[in-house]
């Protein structure tokens, strides 16, 4: 009888300490996969924050871009009054070339429908001037060039491509904005 009694008394002590540590553990783990999670979203949170920021200033290198071979920006940078058709058309086509070049790398951080937009807008603008050019002489003063090139930017009926452009950047930025991320 005195195991008996002794059984039943470590049993009566042991049930509890079991039933402790058992809820003990539950609590603790719990608490863990909470704060871990908690973390992992607080991560997930500042990654998206920085997705953000880049694609941002993606859209906005790309905007400044399409303003800066706009030929009322870039004919005032690039133009000489010694210059001829030629050497415009020219230096022209290296400036939209170049700007270009320099943002290629934003294509990872924008739409397929924005990139698309840019290069076509791009090759919009070489063939303006390089259309208009092909109308002159190519020893002509370069002031002729420019003078057909914003003949022919003031006469567009429809919006230039550099406009349209920037209104599909504009309303995407507004998506990426309202979405957080795309």
């Amino acid at each position: 009888m005195d195991i008996t009694v002794a059984i039943l008394e470590v049993i009566k002590y042991t049930i509890p300490a079991v039933v402790v540590l058992t809820a003990c553990y539950l609590i603790v783990q719990k608490f863990l996969v909470s704060e871990i999670q908690r973390k992992q979203l607080a991560i997930f949170k500042d990654s998206q924050d920085t997705t953000l920021r880049l694609k941002l200033q993606a859209y906005e290198r790309l905007v400044l871009f399409i303003e800066r071979i706009t030929p009322r920006q870039l004919i005032p940078r690039v133009y000489d009054p010694g210059m001829t058709v030629r050497d415009l058309q020219q230096i022209m086509t290296m400036s939209i070339n170049g700007e270009f070049e320099h943002n290629m790398s934003q294509q990872i951080y924008v739409s397929n429908n924005v990139w698309e937009t840019v290069k076509n807008v791009k090759e919009q603008e070489l063939t303006m001037v390089n259309r208009l050019a092909q109308t002159l002489s190519p020893d002509a003063p370069a002031r002729d060039l420019h003078a057909r090139i914003l003949e022919v930017t003031a006469q567009a009926v429809d919006d230039l491509p550099t406009t349209v452009a920037l209104k599909i950047i504009n309303d995407e930025v507004k998506k990426v904005l309202a979405y957080g991320s795309m």
